[in-house]
């Protein structure tokens, strides 16, 4: 894999005379990685990930994409680099119909009007969503509206896409939707970031975590390493996925498997063993 993003010690604060929120960050993305970036409210994980989208710039230090300063790209490259979905797919959608809202990234971008029908078609039938392009968007479901901002950021073909909590206020299906076309979307090669809470998404779908507390990154590893380090998770508000948790109570031996459908088995043999 090579190198897409570079963090090299970036700090943040929103106002010169405001609190630091970032304190010297250094990270490394790769190509293909698929990431979950978790924390407590709080915790500079959202500002973190907004400057590696280009919506803030650092107060110093310096966010290099493919080897190029974010602070030498203009808008319009950062956005064909990295896509941003909002938590709140409202504030990503405001026209009148969803081909309208998916083909207004890709406009921008100066390319001709082939090309962005291409894109809009491209792009809403990876989300499912090509028989609604002449819908307004403001009718359909929460998940629905979530899938649209994710296409709006497809159609831009970024090589990074970061989502913010992207099964927040979905149900049960709508966030197993969710999880499978973010897949689906990095199967396709596209790099992911999910900032969430929920543990148990980070534990079945992400290669890598990244915790972070006080605008520091206190664990960077796989899940099942992240996972292992209970006693700090816990001082970060961070707690491992339940089954993680049932495993230790119950003194399974051997490596704790992440995936709940995995450690089921096991947990049970162990819990009838103790009868």
């Amino acid at each position: 894999m090579s190198k897409l993003v570079e963090i090299e010690q970036v700090r943040f604060a929103y106002s010169e005379d405001g609190p630091e929120i970032l304190h010297g960050l250094d990270l490394t993305i790769e190509e293909g990685e698929y990431i979950a970036l978790i924390g407590q409210n709080g915790s500079g994980k959202t500002t973190l990930s907004k400057l590696i989208g280009g919506l803030n710039i650092p107060t110093s230090g310096d966010i290099r994409i493919l080897g190029r300063s974010v602070k030498d790209m203009a808008v319009k490259e950062r956005a064909s680099l990295v896509g941003y979905c909002y938590q709140n797919p409202d504030h990503q959608i405001f026209l009148n119909t969803v081909e309208e809202e998916i083909a207004y990234g890709p406009k921008n971008l100066g390319l001709d009007a082939p090309e962005v029908e291409a894109r809009v078609v491209q792009a809403l039938e990876a989300v499912g969503l090509l028989k609604y392009r002449k819908e307004e968007p403001y009718f359909a479901g929460k998940g629905e509206r979530q899938k649209i901002a994710v296409a709006s950021v497809l159609a831009m073909q970024p090589k990074l896409i970061v989502l913010d909590e992207p099964t927040t206020g979905l149900d049960w299906r709508d966030s197993c939707n969710m999880m499978q076309l973010i897949r689906t979307i990095h199967e396709a090669g596209h790099t992911i970031m999910i900032i969430t809470h929920n543990m148990r998404l980070v534990a079945e779908n992400a290669q890598r975590a990244i915790v972070m507390s006080n605008g520091e990154i206190q664990i960077d590893g796989t899940p099942k390493e992240v996972f292992r380090h209970e006693d700090f998770l816990a001082k970060s508000f961070v707690q491992p996925p339940q089954i993680t948790q049932l495993w230790k109570r119950v003194g399974a031996e051997g490596e704790p498997w992440i995936c709940s459908e995995d450690a089921v088995p096991a947990i049970m043999e162990r819990i009838q063993k103790s009868n």
